[in-house]
């Protein structure tokens, strides 16, 4: 089944009806009270979609734009400019033999999007350089995290500098700085500044190693739902309070953003797993770091609170680019809401009190 994710619908509603974001979550919330909450902020948004005659899927078939490709789509072709590549990973299947994954990022005028590719389709990874272009026939997309990806087989292709194939410009990726306490459900994209206050111990967990998804321990030993019985490996993710001085927030990062905040690779993280005392030290050390993150805000409904997972993450961010930053972000300010004391402040004489 196809599935548009909440965010995307209402955007293509903002787009289509000239809504605000707002009026259209307001819309949601109505029409999940007038159907007594049973059902979901999606299929309500989809609902008002159909109501307001929005189409949601524009093109499912032929050559897809990026921002097209929705997770459940199969025997999907696009073209895209490739942005980066990621090294082949080899891993040990149940079986004893040997399985090969590796992924890339690939953009067009409208977004980008990770392509995955499996088994001698990774070979292709060799050739490819950021900025080739490439078209892709006959992917599956799926969805991991919450993010959308096209996925290769053996019945897949990938065709490095296709000819007659040219992207004129690709989207750059770019996203909206909030303060924390401006946070709401849902947000994405949204750049954050603050203070590590508080971290944890990362908390590591099996994964398949084909399909790097959450695996359950079982009597036979530990299952893939996709790949059935595996040999996992392991991952991991580590938690951490941001304060930037309007309000805090618990941030959570996944393993390539653990690495990346840590600046450890796997084999130093992994290290924690048996010896968590020894991540003392490291958690102390974070302790006042100012950095900078990238994501999008989930509700965790156990604790009924907001959290900031991060999708980038810049562990030492660049001073000047900030104060550059805050100037800008007060010259776009109305006059009024910048006070400014150019006089001291007068006292209130005897007769006024």
């Amino acid at each position: 089944m196809i599935k548009v994710p909440l965010q995307t619908i209402i955007d293509k509603i903002k787009e289509k009806s000239g809504l605000q974001e707002s009026e259209i979550n307001s819309k949601i919330e109505d029409k999940k009270k007038q159907l007594s909450g049973l059902i979901s902020d999606e299929g309500a948004a989809h609902i008002i979609a159909n109501e307001l005659g929005i189409k949601l899927f524009e093109e499912t078939q032929g050559k897809l734009q990026i921002k097209n490709i929705l997770a459940g789509m199969r025997d999907v072709e696009t073209v895209g400019m490739v942005q980066q590549v990621s090294p082949i990973n080899e891993f040990q299947r149940q079986d004893g033999n040997t399985g090969k994954v590796a992924n890339l990022v690939i953009a067009d005028e409208t977004g980008s999007i990770r392509v995955v590719m499996w088994g001698s389709q990774t070979d292709l990874v060799k050739g490819i350089k950021e900025g080739n272009i490439v078209k892709i026939i006959s992917g599956y997309v799926k969805e991991n995290n919450n993010r959308t990806e096209v996925h290769l087989n053996d019945k897949s292709k990938l065709i490095v500098n296709p000819e007659g194939e040219v992207i004129k410009e690709v989207k750059q990726f770019s996203s909206k700085r909030k303060k924390i306490n401006e946070l709401k459900e849902n947000d994405n994209d949204i750049e954050l500044l603050g203070t590590i206050v508080q971290a944890f111990e990362p908390r590591f967990f099996e994964v398949c190693p084909q399909c790097n998804k959450r695996t359950r321990q079982r009597d036979e030993g530990f299952y893939c739902e996709e790949h059935k019985v595996i040999t996992p490996t392991y991952s991991y993710v580590l938690n951490a309070v941001l304060d930037d001085g309007t309000e805090t927030v618990r941030t959570v990062f996944f393993k390539k953003q653990a690495e990346n905040l840590l600046e450890m690779d796997q084999a130093k993280i992994l290290e924690y797993k048996d010896a968590p005392e020894k991540f003392e030290e490291v958690k102390n050390s974070m302790l006042g770091n100012i950095i900078k993150v990238i994501g999008r805000v989930n509700k965790n409904e156990l604790f009924d609170r907001i959290e900031f997972v991060a999708r980038m993450v810049f562990p030492n961010p660049d001073p000047q680019e900030e104060i550059n930053a805050l100037k800008k972000e007060l010259e776009n300010k109305p006059a009024e809401e910048i006070k400014v004391k150019t006089e001291p402040e007068k006292l209130p004489s005897f007769e006024d009190l």
